[in-house]
């Protein structure tokens, strides 16, 4: 597929852009009067969310809205190719300039909220997209310089979409299915003329990413070779949705004849970069990297703070926490050794490991269940309206577990018919422990992701799409913190000791994160900081670090999102003494939904101010 360039602006080019508006012209010895919107501030955000949709129909599915007349978007896939990227690209600055040049004057707070979340998200993708190579996401937390690497490409996310997204209800489901399947080669041959284009700017992965990303492929398209999970997947769903047809003869057709042949050549080019690949792990080593470092820091802390500025708050808020893991870890008996030697030989207890293999497995998934079930009856003394937590538990697919962390959760659809999901890593059972397996579970399901991602599912559906980083993993911090504050340890002092040790772990990230991109760090450098100061597993830690390796930035949004929620909280408390309740701010919070941190600031501000009135 012939490989179209990117439009390419230069900075000063691009702020005129972004900071373009329309004008009214006053024509002299006129009276004038303000200009009616040919649309309501409703109809134009509902318009913009379309927009993006068109652009990317799978999250339509995700979220549930490719219905009625946006039906046809279950059969599509977003266009992968430079020409995709470059109209995407091409329609949030024109839509930037809408959201810009509304008048806001008479719109309610939460339209004003919307419209300032738009705002920000869309200028911080059309920065992105001015980059030369990479994924940019667009209300989204993947900052991925790579297309296709072991955490990022169609060859692991359609699979897994397909299986567990995609419903089949009907005939019309079904045959979207084959629909998508038809369009995948030429997703995959879009990512592949995409990296080929990298690698020749200079880009290439380090070399331990790529042998990761060629083992997952392999698997992968052995898989695909003879039909494998996506042609199960569709035969299963259509016999159990009683829909006759030759699906399995036209979905292996596709599969077997179009979609191996090109992830073949996708793992012939991985194998080719393999071939030129360093060691050198940070975006530092990567033509441009610095600038890509930059925006993928502020894309994902919604803040613009510097490498080092991040850095040097990591390494005081990893003291803090570590000072108050220390009088816990004396008082069930580990007395000796740093905060991280205490924790790794607290980790080689035996009362805290599951079995290994399948019973292990089965006795994670009853444990998640069980804390699932207490921290749902809490809410209540959380939240002044509690959502329903629709959701469900999953393992990872068995190709996608090398590379990935050792869970991931979010929300379901918004009118709730595909529930939300916890995905849990269980390639080994030693990834987990019994005391961290409370907090993970808080994080991921309630009153983490997909708790807050049914407040914002109610939300107009741009902000149902739009997902800022550091708001939607500081708040999965926060809800971890919140869960203790509710009680979740306090009959288990070593599941504390879990919960403050993942709390260090994101303090950890964001030096380890920096240290990669921006001071230089080596993979063993950052593998080593995670064991020796905060006693964490090696073998679940070198594919958090391979992660950082091929998302840079994204891992520093959690603790600096975290610390802004309790900052606002402070806050708060303090304007409103008496009258401050815990219920009506996390209500205020995710009531305003998944915003960047100025613009939950503002939100704060006015709960702050309603409730002083």
């Amino acid at each position: 597929m012939q490989n179209t360039p990117r439009i390419s602006l230069s900075r000063r080019q691009l702020i005129g852009a972004m900071g373009a508006t329309t004008a009214l012209t006053v024509l002299p010895g006129c009276v004038t009067t303000p200009a009616v919107p040919a649309m309501s501030g409703e109809e134009l955000l509902s318009d913009v969310a379309w927009n993006l949709l068109r652009h990317e129909p799978t999250r339509a599915t995700g979220l549930g809205v490719d219905t009625g007349e946006h039906a046809y978007l279950r059969g599509r896939l977003a266009d992968a190719s430079q020409a995709g990227q470059d109209a995407y690209a091409a329609t949030l600055r024109a839509d930037l300039e809408r959201v810009r040049a509304y008048p806001k004057a008479g719109l309610d707070p939460a339209t004003r909220t919307s419209f300032a979340v738009v705002e920000s998200a869309y200028a911080t993708a059309v920065e992105g997209f001015a980059l030369p190579y990479g994924d940019i996401p667009v209300g989204s937390w993947r900052t991925a310089p790579y297309a296709v690497i072991q955490n990022v490409g169609a060859y692991i996310d359609l699979p897994r979409f397909l299986d567990s997204d995609h419903p089949i209800a009907t005939r019309e489901d079904a045959e979207a299915y084959v629909a998508r399947l038809e369009a995948m080669p030429a997703t995959l041959e879009g990512e592949l003329a995409r990296i080929q284009a990298a690698r020749g700017m200079g880009v290439v992965p380090p070399d331990f990413l790529l042998d990761k990303a060629i083992t997952q492929m392999t698997t992968q398209l052995a898989d695909v070779s003879s039909g494998g999970s996506m042609v199960e997947s569709l035969v299963r769903r259509t016999t159990e949705a009683n829909i006759p047809g030759n699906w399995q003869a036209r979905a292996e057709a596709i599969v077997t004849g179009r979609i191996a042949p090109a992830m073949a050549s996708q793992l012939a080019e991985l194998r080719t970069q393999r071939g030129l690949a360093d060691s050198d792990p940070g975006m530092w080593s990567q033509p441009g990297g610095d600038e890509w470092y930059r925006w993928a820091l502020k894309s994902s802390t919604t803040t613009t703070r510097t490498p080092d500025e991040i850095h040097e708050l990591g390494l005081a808020t990893l003291e803090t926490i570590h000072a108050e893991m220390d009088p816990i870890l004396r008082s069930v008996g580990y007395t000796q050794g740093s905060v991280g030697a205490r924790m790794a030989a607290l980790a080689e207890d035996p009362r805290y490991k599951f079995a290994e293999g399948d019973p292990g497995r089965a006795e994670i998934m009853s444990f998640i269940q069980e804390r699932i079930g207490w921290i749902r009856d809490q809410m209540p003394r959380a939240f002044r309206r509690v959502m329903p937590g629709n959701l469900e538990v999953r393992r990872l697919p068995l190709a996608e577990e090398p590379g990935a962390p050792t869970a991931y959760g979010g929300a379901g659809s918004v009118d709730g018919t595909v529930p939300g999901k916890m995905w849990i890593n269980l390639r080994t059972t030693d990834l987990h422990r019994r005391y961290s397996i409370p907090t993970l579970v808080h994080h991921e399901t309630i009153p983490g992701h997909v708790w807050e991602g049914e407040y914002s599912n109610s939300l107009p559906l741009i902000r149902s799409i739009l997902a800022f980083n550091a708001f939607s993993e500081g708040w999965a911090l926060y809800a971890e913190q919140l869960a203790s504050e509710l009680g979740a340890y306090d009959d288990n002092p070593v599941w504390k000791l879990g919960y403050l040790q993942d709390a260090a772990f994101r303090a950890c990230r964001m030096v380890v994160d920096t240290g990669l991109h921006s001071k230089r760090w080596s993979r063993a450098e950052a593998v080593n900081f995670f064991v020796e100061r905060n006693g964490d597993n090696p073998d679940d830690i070198s594919s958090e670090v391979d992660r950082y390796c091929s998302w840079p930035g994204q891992a520093c949004g959690y603790m600096m999102g975290k610390l802004e929620i309790l900052r606002q909280r402070e806050r708060a408390m303090t304007a409103l003494g008496g009258r401050y309740d815990l219920r009506d701010f996390d209500q205020a919070v995710v009531d305003g939904g998944n915003a960047p941190l100025d613009v939950l600031a503002a939100n704060v501000g006015r709960y702050i101010a309603r409730t002083e009135a």
